[in-house]
């Protein structure tokens, strides 16, 4: 084969048999395709697309360019849930623990925060001690033990993705449909679940802005994963105010914590819910939706979902003490200021973007990769879409341990607000299932 006659084919927008798939990026991960081939085949699918068939075998091709989690000597139902990421969506350290509680087995391999959007790892590592670094014999071992584990993905972990998103970050085909889909699969497959439930978000805190992407791409990662033997579903929800009411990593954490003990925000709680009772049917523990949603309401409430938060902590070296007292475990910020309202009226719109860029600039993100976390920084929300404020009332509250002055990112968190005399509707958090 050629692979200039590869990306010429690709660039006519004809489809590419799945020998010749391998060839490309079998090629590039071995060297003998060089940078700049794979980006021309990459811009090619930017503009061309894949079909179905195409995008599952590139997927695949992609999982087996790296290690695979092998999780079928591991007695029950494995299932995994996928968030494309949004601000506030600390749904991931309830959920995990949640349906582990329900009896699934939840091998969760996660991520960073990535630009705006905050990561789950992040996250975990503001409690102290917590290890996200389990090797894979460590992963299987906590699995089979207490049937839930959050760790970094290895650097095993489908290696031409990677090296793949390198080359897109630099050309301008991070948001190709295609490619996200297969970026997101390739990695979810390795880990092994059986069963994969999908959070696909839209709106101003989203990758995907447009509602008729995130279906476009529920769609082809959910046809992707059943091409490839796993059970799929996916909702489609909101991302135009931040989901809860705390945004940052320790904030999360303990937001997490009074939800699992049957308290917090009634968002996070719901689609939190709603996913879990996804799970449940797709292991085949429940007949209807709003039945399994039940079961998993009840789980909240009862403590039993905290009771494996804390194994799961113990388990990968964390302090378990958190579960019962976060105030005193987590990191508490050196500096907090009020974001007050300028003017009286409702809240219509929020951009959300800019609010977790608020959230980033207080050291809760990074702006580069060699940047170092402050775990104690984030943002607490009082006020989101519909609700009335007056003028001088409490918007939101900031926290930081390494910025002082936060008159910069008040001004920014106000920016992000439209505040006018007429009342809106709140949007709809979930959009859509899709099962």
């Amino acid at each position: 084969m050629n692979t200039y006659d590869l990306i010429f084919k690709k660039r006519e927008g004809k489809k590419l048999s799945r020998e010749e798939l391998e060839y490309l990026v079998g090629g590039f991960v071995c060297g003998t395709v060089p940078d700049y081939q794979m980006s021309a085949f990459l811009m090619a699918v930017y503009f061309r697309g894949m079909d179905t068939e195409e995008l599952s075998d590139f997927t695949n091709i992609m999982l087996k360019s790296g290690e695979q989690i092998d999780l079928s000597d591991i007695e029950g139902v494995t299932a995994d849930k996928h968030s494309t990421g949004g601000v506030g969506d600390g749904v991931s350290l309830i959920l995990a623990p949640l349906a582990s509680s329900l009896g699934m087995v939840v091998p969760m391999m996660s991520g960073r925060g990535l630009g705006h959007t905050g990561g789950t790892l992040d996250k975990l590592e503001s409690i102290p001690g917590y290890r996200i670094d389990l090797s894979a014999e460590q992963f299987k071992e906590q699995l089979k033990k207490i049937g839930l584990a959050i760790i970094g993905q290895t650097k095993n972990i489908a290696p031409a993705d990677k090296d793949m998103y390198s080359l897109r970050d630099v050309t301008a085909t991070v948001d190709s449909i295609p490619l996200i889909a297969a970026s997101i699969m390739s990695k979810k497959l390795a880990e092994g679940a059986s069963a994969l439930v999908l959070d696909v978000k839209t709106g101003s805190g989203a990758f995907m802005k447009k509602e008729k992407d995130a279906r476009e791409l529920a769609r082809l990662m959910i046809e992707t994963g059943k091409k490839n033997g796993r059970k799929m579903a996916a909702v489609i929800s909101d991302m135009n105010q931040p989901l809860g009411m705390e945004i940052g990593n320790a904030c999360e954490i303990k937001q997490a914590i009074e939800i699992m003990s049957g308290e917090g925000p009634d968002d996070i709680r719901g689609i939190t819910v709603t996913l879990a009772g996804m799970m449940l049917k797709l292991a085949g523990k429940s007949g209807s939706l709003e039945e399994a949603k039940y079961i998993a309401e009840r789980n909240l409430r009862n403590g039993s979902a905290l009771e494996k938060f804390g194994d799961m902590i113990e388990a990968q070296s964390g302090d378990r003490k958190v579960c019962k007292n976060p105030e005193n475990i987590l990191k508490r910020p050196e500096y907090s200021t009020e974001v007050k309202s300028p003017s009286g009226g409702y809240i219509t719109a929020m951009d959300t973007r800019k609010i977790g860029l608020a959230a980033l600039s207080l050291g809760a993100g990074r702006k580069r990769t060699s940047d170092k976390i402050d775990h104690s920084a984030g943002i607490t929300v009082f006020k989101k879409i519909s609700d009335r404020v007056e003028k001088g009332e409490i918007l939101a509250k900031l926290y930081s341990s390494s910025v002082k002055d936060m008159k910069q990112v008040s001004d920014m968190y106000i920016s992000a607000l439209e505040i006018t005399k007429n009342q809106t509707e709140p949007p709809d958090l979930i959009i859509d299932v899709i099962e």
